[in-house]
């Protein structure tokens, strides 16, 4: 099976990751990802009626839903995460967009960190991205990166596959920020974009990356339009360092 496949009813393709989120969407011809910031991150469950309630206004089906920037108390335990996120998914395959029982196969791109300040009290959503029609057939591509840890892909624990586990050293951050860097230049390639192509780029981290914001992420093109660095950790105890890649035709703020 491709690692891109595309999600018909959502106007999308998206690349293969794991039962949670994928790893990156990017609209179909002929259609658009717009992005939406709520002015106030709501709890999830308010936060889907208010994604329903913009998608029916749009006139658009709820499995046009792409993408969500989701923000969480503090960092999980792994099996904390996995009964978190089963719990999230619950009201994706309601929209019919996840496929139970198929854990390679959901198509939303997600973002989940917890900031170190402000910190809410639940797990709340800032932001969602959708698809709609291009009103221009020429209209750019428009894509949205999942945020990605520096974790290795295969089989074994978070820890188990954590680049330089609880190593925060200078060197050690910088093989971490390399990592996570590479990784989102592969999902880039893999949906036809690169960093050229990039409308923001965020990091996420509470460890000094001051020293590497050049040498290893504006070097390699990532910051054409800036580094917007979040105060904020991965989801995941143990990681460290979070980046993901925005290319939104359009952004609104509701």
């Amino acid at each position: 099976m491709s690692s891109v496949i595309t999600f018909v009813a959502g106007n999308y393709r998206y690349i293969k990751a794991v039962f949670q989120y994928s790893g990156g969407v990017a609209a179909e011809p002929g259609y658009i990802i717009e992005r939406a910031r709520l002015a106030r991150p709501l709890p999830l469950a308010e936060a889907f009626k208010a994604v329903e309630t913009h998608l029916r206004r749009l006139a658009r089906p709820l499995t046009a839903f792409a993408a969500c920037e989701l923000r969480s108390p503090a960092p999980f335990t792994e099996l904390g995460f996995y009964d978190f996120n089963k719990a999230y998914v619950t009201t994706l395959a309601s929209w019919g967009i996840y496929r139970e029982g198929d854990e390679r196969l959901n198509p939303v791109a997600r973002t989940n960190v917890c900031p170190m300040y402000g910190t809410p009290g639940e797990t709340v959503m800032s932001a969602f991205s959708y698809t709609v029609p291009a009103a221009d057939p020429h209209a750019r591509g428009s894509f949205i990166l999942a945020g990605g840890g520096e974790a290795r892909g295969g089989a074994g624990s978070f820890r188990e596959r954590i680049v330089r586990l609880d190593d925060t050293s200078p060197e050690g951050l910088r093989e971490k920020v390399s990592f996570v860097a590479a990784e989102m230049e592969r999902r880039l390639g893999l949906l036809g974009f690169g960093w050229q192509d990039a409308i923001s780029t965020q990091a996420y981290t509470v460890q000094n990356i001051g020293h590497l914001a050049g040498e290893v992420l504006a070097a390699r093109g990532a910051c054409a339009e800036g580094l917007t660095w979040h105060y904020a950790r991965p989801p995941v105890i143990g990681l460290e360092f979070e980046m993901d890649v925005r290319g939104a035709a359009r952004e609104i703020i509701l």
